[in-house]
């Protein structure tokens, strides 16, 4: 079994120091659908701690996107966070909320977050946002690979763990959504977008294919 936490404290420290040597170089809904939890079976391993992650995660996507739309009026910006982050969070609470765990957001707050860490990287990514409305489009696809990396690697272990289908399908129209955010995102920019996290080929394999109907 993996150590998580120190999974996601490297890669989070890495994500920040990425961000700080980084140089400049649609109107996304993303479309999701609830799923139907019946009734969740208690997590195992490392999930529950993935799983709340995972709903700060989603609330700093929203919080990074209102915050750069207040500043640079990019639509985009506003209709992922109202349209589609706001569900993602949402739908993660709705298992957290099944299981009986405590939810990690406690205050809705833009940019309060318990997990430090997550706050951490709130403020890299505003930060680099505000120089231009290119490096804002440049957060808005940092934040979609970032969150494919993760959301795959929470799917993942509900598979080799617990393998719960309406947790494994609630994963999979988060990814869906991040794969249409990232299509969103390069669209709008105008020029040839250079990956960030996952490989080229993931991108360009991303988007070069129309948006999905997440959910179907």
């Amino acid at each position: 079994m993996k150590n998580t936490s120190l999974v996601r404290f490297v890669f989070l420290t890495l994500s920040i120091a990425a961000l700080t040597g980084c140089g400049a170089g649609g109107q996304g809904g993303g479309g999701s659908r609830t799923i139907d939890l019946g009734t969740l079976l208690p997590l195992v391993g490392t999930e529950q701690q993935t799983m709340l992650f995972v709903r700060e995660e989603e609330k700093m996507a929203r919080d990074v996107y209102m915050t750069l739309y207040n500043q640079w009026l990019e639509p985009t910006f506003y209709n992922i966070a109202t349209k589609s982050e706001q569900k993602h969070m949402d739908s993660v609470k709705a298992m957290l909320d099944n299981l009986g765990i405590a939810d990690p957001v406690v205050s809705d707050a833009t940019g309060a977050f318990t997990n430090t860490a997550i706050a951490g990287l709130y403020t890299q990514l505003v930060t680099r946002g505000a120089v231009s409305l290119n490096q804002a489009l440049l957060v808005g696809a940092y934040i979609e690979e970032y969150d494919i990396v993760d959301v795959q690697h929470a799917k993942d272990e509900i598979i080799a763990g617990s393998n719960q289908t309406p947790i494994i399908l609630t994963y999979d129209n988060l990814l869906c959504g991040s794969r249409n955010h990232l299509r969103s995102f390069v669209s709008r920019m105008g020029v040839a977008y250079t990956a960030q996290i996952i490989t080229q080929t993931e991108v360009d394999a991303i988007t070069s294919t129309p948006s999905e109907q997440c959910g179907i």
